[in-house]
């Protein structure tokens, strides 16, 4: 199409491309992206460098901010004034800025989000340490460029004497990447430095000897070497912070955890939201105070506890569900050479040391060149004073300044600068002192061009030069590390902390769990009464108990056919009488889930089997490999029909016989094998046909010459032999295996156990007895049982456990529940 005035034909796609890409480069290089050299954006450049000229500086008073942020927008920066200023707060903070930039003066805002002061309030001045990002600027040390209308001249990158980028980090994001560099503490870095220039060859690895890893300004904990190792090795990697905080015990013998640091960049008002939030919703039980006492002297957030709570186990649910624990995802973004590049540790000190080498040799330049400037008029001095009287003859007969210029420069050889510098001088320079002290500052001179020019000329004196300067810097500015590095629970073996011993795992129905060491119960007699196992409501019962080591797997399956998983160890500990805390802080159950079957298991090999059962008489074998890998979230362990609900799950090799035992006393006894595996997905298949109003309540795994005990939830039970449960196919109606009548109430349990082992029952109440299995009498299947445990009216059985003993405990009496 023809040119038309000045209409330009272009394409559509093909402008939209370039134009879209300028402005992503414009946003990369002159916004978003810190350059390497001097760890800055321009904006922060800009601000600095404009309160250097103004003579902001830490030796003059303070100025309002307001001032500061028209010249920076007037001569430097032609954007909102809101950036500026945000900058420039953020530069004052000493909890977003680990070595403070600007030093302000009123309200810079705080850490639980206030915002500050507008900026015709607040004053401001260059810090200390930002004189150091600025020094030696004005010799030549780095280039400079027009600013936005060509009017004013500014740094393209500031001299930067000590690694800023890694010092106070940076984060930003510009169109199609972005940065997040944690600060990190000043010693270590410029140590790295220093290790960098006495070992070039010096890897991550090395440099990680001095470098520990980030220092934020707020403190906390660092939890971990991993994520810091990943981060300096490849420049992305993901660090977790954790709150410090201690457990106080206050006068009424409550526990109170206190808050004294929180992670970096957390608001602190959110934060104590975010637990009164969890409190109220029931999230977190045990907290019955939440306060702020935070003053100017640091934080102080205090969490009070109820008497019955494990205040660990509350603290690892705040760590869990706050950010009292987060990450910091490290992407170490940076421009080189204007281009952006992510950076390793190494990468970062290098760029930045050849950075330094650059200034220093530019800076080096300049004042030789500015010594041999002055060394060469003091040397047509020195002519002019050795010849004085013929110099001036010649400068009285001559009718001006010039011809007494060429006749200096054409009779005693002089430059035009050494003979102006002859007509300048004054007369009082005749006189012998005077000619003393030009000789001296002559020969000064000549000895600081000479060691000037061993820099330019030998790399290790300027290196040398750079390593002195450098640690001027650390000594006056470097201070201890605020946040301290401890190691993960995943460094470290815990099991090799813990213990290795038998414990009780008890679950209640409202799903309340703990833990405590089984020798906390001592053998009974038949017909005892008990002891407190734990102290619950009046509607909630212990559902589930079980012993296991304290180092083994727990498998909790949930009645909708999911699987969790945990280490015995990871279940809280608690006293006898306490009733544990919820479930939920352990696991990521869902709502409407409850726990109904628990397995032990040591590891998983080839050749096991988890059968399940459902309360509808539904079984399924599946091979143990395919929960080798549980997530957090947990797994589908079977497909539930929405009528029905899984209840027993048990570990077997495959070739077992299995029994099934309803609540109205039937049972049934048949071969594993007639189940065949299926994967976790599948619904299984009918292990028993119940009549109407029955469904099962146990599910255990045959062992010859054992025996099957059926307990009853009036206290009642009795043994008989496994020989008198016949056979049967899989899905049949099954026989009788106890007599139930209103005396001994309905079936709660059908184990199949050794008279050398012992059983476990509980109540509803929490009351459990342990009684040895040869003290309960054999009968036959009809039969009805005896009295195993005396209960009051309102309590029934609701859990019976078997407990294989290593060794006898000691007989007798124990304390009767009061």
């Amino acid at each position: 199409m023809p040119e038309t005035g000045k209409v330009l034909p272009i394409d559509l796609s093909h402008e939209l491309r370039n134009s879209f890409l300028d402005y992503a480069m414009s946003v990369i290089v002159s916004r978003a992206i810190p350059d390497v050299r001097d760890g800055l954006k321009p904006v922060h450049r800009r601000i600095l460098y404009a309160m250097y000229e103004a003579g902001n500086t830490p030796d003059k008073p303070y100025r309002k901010s307001a001032r500061i942020v028209g010249d920076v927008l007037g001569k430097y920066h032609p954007h909102g004034d809101s950036a500026v200023y945000d900058s420039l707060v953020r530069m004052a903070q000493d909890f977003s800025t680990r070595y403070l930039l600007v030093d302000g003066h009123g309200n810079f805002g705080s850490i639980d989000g206030d915002a500050a002061a507008a900026m015709r309030y607040t004053e401001s001045r260059m810090s200390h340490i930002a004189m150091e990002l600025l020094r030696d600027i004005n010799k030549e040390t780095v280039d400079f460029g027009p600013n936005y209308d060509g009017s004013e001249k500014e740094p393209l990158v500031l001299p930067s004497r000590y690694p800023n980028l890694l010092v106070n980090g940076s984060s930003g994001i510009a169109v199609g990447m972005a940065t997040n560099i944690p600060p990190h503490n000043l010693r270590e870095v410029i140590d790295g430095v220093l290790m960098l220039i006495d070992k070039p060859e010096a890897t991550v690895y090395d440099l990680m000897e001095v470098v520990k890893g980030p220092d934020f300004p707020t403190g906390a904990l660092i939890l971990g070497r991993d994520g810091i190792r990943k981060a300096f090795e490849t420049g992305r990697g993901s660090i977790i912070m954790r709150a410090v905080t201690e457990i106080e015990e206050t006068k009424n013998g409550k526990a109170q955890i206190i808050v004294k640091e929180i992670p970096y960049q957390v608001n602190k008002a959110r934060l104590v939201e975010r637990i009164a939030e969890l409190v109220r919703d029931k999230q977190i039980d045990g907290i019955t105070d939440l306060r702020d006492e935070s003053n100017r002297n640091g934080i102080r957030v205090v969490i009070e506890l109820r008497r019955d709570v494990k205040p660990q186990v509350v603290l690892n649910n705040l760590y869990k569900h706050t950010p009292l624990q987060t990450s910091f995802g490290v992407n170490m973004l940076a421009l080189v050479n204007g281009e952006p590049k992510v950076l390793n540790l190494r990468d970062t000190l290098y760029y930045y040391l050849m950075h330094q080498k650059e200034v220093i040799r530019r800076r080096t330049q300049f004042d030789l060149n500015k010594a041999e400037a002055r060394a060469h008029i003091l040397e047509g001095l020195r002519i002019a004073l050795d010849h004085i009287d013929e110099v001036i003859a010649l400068i009285r007969a001559s009718k001006t300044d010039e011809d007494a210029r060429n006749g200096l420069m054409s009779k005693f050889g002089l430059s035009t600068e050494q003979a102006q510098a002859i007509l300048d001088m004054r007369l009082r320079r005749l006189t012998g002192l005077e000619r003393d002290k030009i000789e001296a500052e002559y020969n000064e001179l000549m000895k600081l061009i000479a060691h000037l020019k061993e820099i330019l000329a030998d790399e290790a004196k300027l290196m040398n030069v750079i390593r002195e300067e450098i640690t001027e810097i650390k000594e006056r500015f470097g201070d201890d590390r605020r946040s301290q590095i401890v190691a993960a629970e995943g460094e470290i073996d815990m099991e090799d902390l813990i213990p290795q011993e038998d414990v009780v795992v008890t679950i209640t129905h409202a799903g309340y769990v703990k833990r405590l060491p089984a020798s906390t119960y001592k053998s009974q007699r038949r017909g005892g009464r008990g002891v407190t196992a734990m102290g619950t409501k009046e509607e909630d019962f212990v559902e589930h108990l079980f012993i296991t080591s304290s180092h083994n797997y727990i498998l909790f399956f949930t009645n909708k056919g999911k699987v969790y998983r945990l280490k015995a160890y990871e279940v809280p500990e608690f006293g006898r009488a306490a009733k544990g805390t919820p479930i939920i802080n352990l696991l990521n159950i869902e709502q409407g889930e409850t726990i109904s079957a628990v397995v032990p298991l040591k590891e998983i090999t080839d050749g096991q089997y988890l059968f399940m059962a459902t309360r509808k008489g539904v079984v399924k074998k599946t091979p143990l490999t395919e929960f080798a890998n549980i997530r957090k979230g947990g797994l589908i362990a079977l497909t539930i029909r929405e009528d029905d609900e899984l209840f027993g799950v048990r570990m077997t090799d495959g070739n077992r016989e299995i029994i099934m035992g309803t609540r109205n006393g039937m049972s049934i006894r048949f071969k594993e094998s007639d189940v065949r595996p299926m994967g976790r997905a599948a619904t299984g298949v009918r292990g028993i046909t119940l009549r109407e109003d029955d469904y099962v309540i146990d599910m255990d795994i045959i062992e010859p010459g054992y025996d099957v005990l059926a307990v009853t939830s009036r206290g009642f039970g009795k043994r008989t032999g496994e020989a008198d449960y016949r056979l049967q196919t899989r899905g049949g109606k099954g026989i009788k295996t106890i007599n139930v009548t209103e005396k001994n109430g309905h079936v709660v349990g059908l184990k199949v156990v050794s008279p050398d082992e012992e059983l476990m029952i509980i109540t509803n109440t929490g009351v459990v007895i342990r009684i040895r299995n040869k003290e309960i009498s054999e009968q036959g299947r009809y039969t009805q049982g005896v009295k195993l445990i005396t209960l009051r009216e309102d309590e029934e059985v609701s859990t019976v456990a078997r407990v294989v003993s290593n060794e006898d405990d000691d007989e007798g009496d124990m304390e009767e529940t009061p």
